[in-house]
């Protein structure tokens, strides 16, 4: 192979891995930031707040002391409530959602006020215990107009 034919493909090659790298940095960018609101001394919430970071979310982490003010001021029904809140871009995310789920919602860009996990699931993100099965959950999409099952885990 010539020398010109080498610098050609070398060229195509590298031109591709920085326009792959750009997209990357790009999509990487236009996920918005979740803010978490949940209590200080709450094991699993840092959990969660862990997974969602290793899924490739940027999170801020708010410790505060009246979650039930919080989670009534965005709108949560008391029937979908656990221990921590989250927005992301316009939705209210409530409880141990998975990430894949939150990014499906973003995704969609589905019109509802947001995905709630009640309780608080054994095996849900941030709430896995070794040795101990998982429980079957449902992530629930919830509006003004009510409630249904967004996934199933």
């Amino acid at each position: 192979m010539s020398t010109n034919v080498k610098r050609f493909l070398v060229g195509i090659l590298g031109g591709a891995l920085l326009t792959s790298l750009v997209l990357l940095v790009v999509e990487m960018q236009a996920q918005p930031v979740v803010t978490v609101y949940k209590s200080e001394t709450c094991g699993c919430c840092n959990d969660w707040v862990d997974h969602l970071k290793e899924a490739g979310f940027e999170v801020t982490a708010m410790n505060r002391d009246d979650m039930n003010s919080v989670k009534s001021q965005l709108g949560v029904p008391v029937q979908l409530a656990s221990c921590h809140t989250a927005v992301v871009g316009k939705y209210v995310v409530e409880g141990h959602v998975p990430a894949a789920s939150i990014r499906r919602l973003l995704d969609e860009d589905a019109n509802i006020r947001g995905l709630a996990v009640p309780g608080m699931p054994t095996g849900s993100p941030g709430m896995e215990v070794p040795g101990q099965p998982a429980d079957r959950y449902d992530v629930i999409a919830f509006s003004t107009e009510g409630t249904a099952v967004f996934d199933r885990y």
